[in-house]
C-alpha cells in the first residue's frame, strides 16, 4: 500500500544554528517542501540583518533540497509599525514566548498587559502578520497551557483581525478554544499525538520524550487526535522538532525538546492509518497550512509505503523519537 503527499509542510520547526543546523536542516528539507522556522536562537532573531543572515545559513545548510524556510521574528514589545512594515515581506509570523518558559526564551514577554502588547499587535493586525504563540504560564507544569487560554481569549477579542496560532497545543481546553474564536488556529506535533506524560515518566524516565509543553493526560491526547484525524480546518502539523545533542538530553537538567523531523511523515502515516484517517493526512500536513498562512510552497511529492522502517539510533549526535524502534510506514520516494 502506497500514498502520496503533495508539498508537506512543517509549520513549527527548530533548526538551531552552526553545527546542529548543518546536521538537521537537510533531514527536514529532504521530505518537506517548507517549514516555519522558530527564531529562539542565542541571541534571538529580532532584526532584519539577523533574520536574513540566518535564512542564508539555512539555505546553505539545506544543500540541494527543494525546501523553503518560512522565517519568523522573536516578539518584542518595542517593534515599531515602520519596522514591521519593512520586514513583512521577509517573515511569515512573529513568535511570542513568555519569558523563561522554554528553550532560549529568557528575552520573551514578561508583562502580558494588553496596554503593553497593544501597539505591536495592532500593527501586526493591520499589516496581516500572523502571531505565533508558545502559550504557557509559569504555573504548575500540567496546568500551564490551560492557564494561558484566557490570554489567548483576551488577544483574540481585542484584535479580531489578527490571526493567532496556538503552537504545539496539548490540552482539551486549547482544542475547545479553536471553535470559540474565529481568529484562533493551532499546530499539533507528532509526539503529542503519540504520547502522554505516562510515556515520559510513568516508568523509567525517558529524557528524549521530555518536551515543553510537557505531554499531558490521555483525554488531552484524545482531543488532539480527534481534530487532527478529521483534519479540522484550523489545525495543521507543526513538528516542534527540537534537536539537542545527546549529552544535553541524557543529563541532569535534561534539555526540553523531541527530535522528530526525519521520521515525522512515516510516523504520521502510521498513526493516521491506525485511525482509518489517511484521507485526512494531506490536509493536516499541507492544505490547511496553505490556507491559514496563504502560502504556495515549492512543489514536492513524497511517496510513503506501508513497509517496515527501523528508526536509526541517532542522526550524528541527536537521538530521534522512536530510536531503534520499527515503524510500519516509510518514505520510499521524493519527487
Amino acid at each position: 500500500m502506497k500514498i502520496k503527499i503533495d508539498s508537506p509542510l512543517d509549520m513549527h520547526l527548530h533548526l538551531r544554528d552552526e553545527d546542529m543546523l548543518k546536521v538537521v536542516a537537510p533531514l527536514s528539507a529532504q521530505t518537506f517542501s517548507g517549514a516555519l522556522v522558530m527564531p529562539n536562537l542565542i541571541p534571538p532573531i529580532t532584526t532584519k540583518e539577523q533574520l536574513l543572515d540566518y535564512k542564508n545559513r539555512i539555505e546553505e545548510a539545506k544543500k540541494y533540497n527543494n525546501f523553503k524556510p518560512y522565517m519568523t521574528l522573536f516578539f518584542k514589545s518595542d517593534y515599531t509599525y515602520e519596522f514591521l512594515k519593512e520586514i513583512k515581506k521577509d517573515i511569515l509570523a512573529i513568535k511570542l514566548y513568555p519569558a523563561g518558559i522554554t528553550t532560549n526564551s529568557e528575552d520573551g514577554v514578561a508583562n502580558f498587559s494588553i496596554d503593553v502588547l497593544s501597539p505591536v499587535l495592532e500593527a501586526m493586525s493591520e499589516l496581516g502578520i500572523v502571531l505565533s504563540v508558545h502559550g504557557e504560564t509559569n504555573g504548575f507544569v500540567m496546568d500551564r497551557e490551560a492557564e494561558f487560554i484566557p490570554i489567548y481569549e483576551k488577544i483574540a477579542k481585542r484584535f479580531p483581525k489578527l490571526k493567532i496560532v496556538m503552537e504545539h497545543i496539548t490540552t482539551k481546553e486549547a482544542v475547545k478554544a479553536l471553535d470559540e474564536y474565529e481568529n484562533l488556529y493551532a499546530t499539533i506535533t507528532l509526539h503529542h499525538l503519540y504520547i502522554t506524560l505516562d510515556d515520559v515518566a510513568g516508568g523509567l524516565l525517558r529524557p528524549h520524550l521530555f518536551c515543553k509543553p510537557i505531554a499531558k493526560r490521555p483525554e488531552d491526547r484524545m482531543a488532539l487526535r480527534k481534530v487532527a484525524f478529521m483534519a479540522h480546518p484550523k489545525v495543521m502539523f507543526g513538528s516542534d522538532s527540537a534537536p539537542h545533542p545527546r549529552y544535553k538530553k541524557e543529563a541532569p537538567g535534561c534539555a526540553a525538546g523531541v527530535f522528530s523531523a526525519p521520521v515525522a511523515l512515516a510516523a504520521l502515516a502510521q498513526i493516521f492509518d491506525e485511525a482509518d484517517a489517511l484521507e485526512s493526512l494531506q490536509k493536516f500536513v499541507s492544505q490547511n497550512a496553505q490556507k491559514i498562512y496563504n502560502i504556495t510552497p515549492p512543489r514536492k511529492e513524497v511517496v510513503l509505503e506501508k513497509e517496515e522502517f527501523l528508526v536509526p539510533s541517532s542522526y550524528e549526535n541527536v537521538v530521534p523519537i522512536f530510536a531503534n524502534e520499527t515503524l510500519r510506514w516509510k518514505v520510499v520516494d521524493v519527487l
